[in-house]
Order: structure tokens, then sequence, then C-alpha cells
């Protein structure tokens, strides 16, 4: 057929697999976009197969549930669609057993004859999508480009958590210079134990370096995290160096102090630029002579940690305007890494967004938006004031289909009346569970047997308020 080369189909009927050649890749991706379509009726079948072959995917056509089975047992590696009503094992029956070995597989089932309570009940137990028959070319085609984008981020996840490239391992994600060169510093300082001072603007990661340092570091104690802009004025010392019995207001009994705590460990001491000039002096002390004393104690007690401070302001510069303590400022400053803003390092945007959509899409149950070119070049346009912290909120709202809507594919169809219907009935259920229990949703949640995650996705997306149901 003219245009459509090595795309063919036939039909083998009841005694095997209807296969169409028409694959559909994607420019390395690697993957192949197949779809194996499932119903008795031979005319529906054979022409929604040869629609789906001729748009370019490679279709495999059967005519019962048992028979897709022994497809999926066999290795198939794509996206089912398949009626619900037939003979012997219908579509929910399959879908069940499709599950059951690949909780990751889309199915679509389609039937014309579902009423609201079927269709929720096959999104619940896992169906990617419904249809109603009769559905049009442009609908079939546009349900499993989307059931297939799908397969593919969930397979690109997989591979994000197993692989861990040699020049984008671990968690701090980017090929820009700067970061190739951070990454490496990592490497060599984290197993020395050396004391590290990140610098870096609100949002960079600077607390995730540090969990990366601590993870090359040899040491077996633990991480201990400090925010020492968010400790109690009047607490911070006894936070900090623990108290013995009755020294404190309140505290009858002793208290081991956030520093001990990562003893033979890492101490993470975030907004170090916060503390108090007495507290900073208090520091200084224990990194030069290792030990804490307690609040009360009349003796120190050695401790062994490595100490990773970190602050969004130039501790130089305050430190030579007489805002913080010189002397506390050279013994941090043994190794300085310096975190740089987003807006220095653009060609890094696209990669931390899509890896931040697929995390919050694995996070919180739902299907990842489709992305295009347009959309990355729209992120690399914005400054990120917040940088890297402003991006993974602004990739998780756009996962809930919150925000800037304009950023994904163009939805190349309107909701139907089915979809209409199933939001009204999924409202109404949920509202009632709400009422029932007072606005209190884990009673709410388990009303409606949904995960916690899920109950909220869907609140976000249908638009109700919890708080609106309570006294």
């Amino acid at each position: 057929m003219p245009g459509h080369r090595g795309r063919f189909w036939r039909d083998v009927g009841r005694s095997g697999a209807d296969r169409g050649r028409g694959v559909r890749n994607r420019p390395g991706d690697g993957m192949t976009n197949t779809v194996l379509f499932v119903d008795d009726d031979d005319d529906l079948r054979r022409a929604s197969a040869q629609t789906l072959s001729l748009a370019g995917y490679d279709v495999r056509a059967v005519d019962s549930g048992a028979a897709a089975v022994r497809e999926v047992d066999a290795g198939f590696d794509g996206i089912i669609i398949s009626d619900i009503r037939m003979p012997g094992m219908d579509g929910l029956e399959l879908l069940q057993q499709v599950i059951a070995r690949d909780p990751d597989m889309p199915v679509i089932l389609i039937s014309g004859h579902i009423d609201v309570p079927t269709a929720m009940g096959a999104l619940r137990t896992g169906a990617y999508d419904v249809l109603e028959k009769p559905y049009s070319n442009e609908q079939l085609v546009a349900a499993v480009e989307r059931a297939l984008e799908r397969r593919r981020l969930i397979a690109e996840n997989r591979q994000l958590r197993q692989a861990a490239p040699v020049d984008d391992a671990g968690p701090l994600v980017g090929h820009s210079p700067a970061i190739v060169q951070l990454r490496r510093t990592i490497a060599q300082i984290g197993p020395i134990g050396v004391d590290v001072l990140i610098q870096g603007e609100t949002g960079t990661g600077k607390g995730l370096v540090a969990e990366m340092l601590h993870a090359a570091s040899r040491r077996r104690g633990p991480l201990v995290t400090i925010d020492c802009g968010a400790m109690p004025a009047g607490l911070v010392e006894a936070e900090l160096f623990g108290n013995v019995a009755d020294a404190v207001p309140g505290s009858r009994m002793p208290r081991t102090g956030r520093l001990e705590q990562g003893n033979r460990g890492t101490i993470f001491l975030d907004d170090i630029d916060a503390l108090s000039d007495s507290m900073q002096l208090a520091v200084q002390r224990v990194l030069e002579r290792r030990e804490v004393m307690p609040v009360g104690a009349i003796a120190g007690r050695s401790i062994d940690l490595r100490v990773v401070s970190a602050s969004s302001l130039d501790l130089e510069t305050l430190a030579k305007a007489g805002q913080f303590r010189l002397s506390l400022f050279y013994r941090l400053n043994s190794v300085t890494l310096r975190l740089p803003p987003l807006r220095e390092r653009r060609e890094d945007i696209a990669p931390l967004f899509r890896r931040f959509v697929l995390q919050a899409a694995a996070r919180l149950g739902v299907t990842p938006p489709k992305l295009e070119a347009r959309a990355f070049r729209h992120l690399e346009k914005h400054d990120w004031p917040g940088n890297v912290r402003e991006l993974m909120r602004f990739a998780e709202n756009f996962v809930l289909g919150l925000g800037d809507h304009d950023l994904g594919a163009s939805a190349s169809a309107g909701p139907t009346d089915l979809k209409s219907r199933l939001d009204a009935f999924e409202t109404e259920l949920i509202e009632e569970a709400l009422g029932e229990a007072a606005g209190d949703v884990t009673r709410a949640c388990a009303a409606l047997g949904l995960p916690r995650k899920t109950f909220y996705y869907r609140l976000q997306k249908l638009g109700i308020d919890p708080a609106s149901f309570r006294g």
C-alpha cells in the first residue's frame, strides 16, 4: 500500500492471532509499540486491528481472554485492548489475570453495554481506560497512544531506578559542566571524611549533596540533619548538646543532643548562619575538640563525626562584615562546594523536570502526562528563583493537572460522555463518604477502599475539599 512501507494486516480468525506489522517506533526509545486487541466479534476485531496497523502500531489480535493470557505468558510487552463481554473469560477476568502477571501493563476495556458502576469497578481494579462502543478511529488511536506513552515512561522510570550511568550516577541529575564537576568532587572527597561547607541559593539541593557525601563516606553512623534556623531560641543549646536530668526546665530525664546522635556518622548543619554568636562559638569548640558538653554536665563526651554545613548566604562576606564568626568560617571551610542556581545551568532543566515528573507520577500512582519538546523550551526560559525545589513542585503540580496545562500535549478530543458520568459518579461517592466520616480522610479512605495517596489525587482532580465536611 503506497505510503505505508512494511505495513500489512491479516486475519487468521479464531484459530490464531491477527498481526499487523506497522511498527511505530520513536527515535532512540528502542521500544516496539505493540497492541494486543482482544474481541470475539470478528468484524470489529479486524477493523480495529487494521485501523491501528495503518496508524503505525504492531497489532496482535486474538478472539478470547484465554488466548490473550497465553500471549502475555509468552512475553508480550505492550498494551492490551479487550472487550468486556466475551464468552469464557470476560474482559474483567482478563484484566485481573494481566495485573497478576504485570501490574504496570495498561489494559483498555471496551464495551457497548457498560454502566457507570461497572466502569468504576474496572478502573479501581486497575484498568487504564474504558471506551464505549461505538468509538471513532481517532478515539481508539488516541487512547492507544496515551497508554503506550505510559508504558514507555514506566519502563524509563525503571531504568532510572536501576541504571547508574557513569556520567550521571545517583540523584544529582545534569550534564552541565558545573554539575559534572560537582559529582566528581563528591566522589573524590566523600570517602576522605574532611569537613565540607556547601554554599548555594535556596532550593539548589544542598541537603541532597550532604546525603551524597554521607553515602560516599566510610562512616557507619547516621546522617543527622539539624536545621539551625528552626530550633526554638531558648532550647538551642539543649537541642544541640543534650542535657543531664533536671538541667532544663520541663525535662526530668537526660537527653542526648543532636550532635551526639551523629556520633560515628555525619552532622549536617543546614542554615548555619542562623546560629547566634554564642552558639557559633560553642559549635566551633565542638569542631576543634570533637567533644560535646551537655547542659548541666561536668565533663565532656568524646564524639567522632564529620561536619557538613550549608548556607544560602556567602559566609565569607558575612564573616568579613562581622555578621558571622570568622574563626568558625575558617574552621568550616576545609572544602567548599558551590551549587549553581538553575538559571546558570539551563541545559539541566529538561532532564531534571523529566525525572521529577516520573517520580511524582510513580509516587502518586497516576499516569505521567505526555511531554513535548516545546514544553522543555518553555521551562528553560524561566529563571526558577526557587531553583530545583521550585521545579520539583512545578513537576508535581503538572502531574496532578494543576497549573500550566500548555506544557503537555494537546488533547486530541474532549471528555466523552462516559468520562463525565464517571467523574460525577465518583464525586458523589467521595462526597458521601466524607459526609459520613465528617471530613475524616482516614475513615473515608477506609470506607471506599482506596489508598490514601490515590484518594488525595482524586480530591485534587475533582476539586473536593474535605474541610467543608467537618463540623
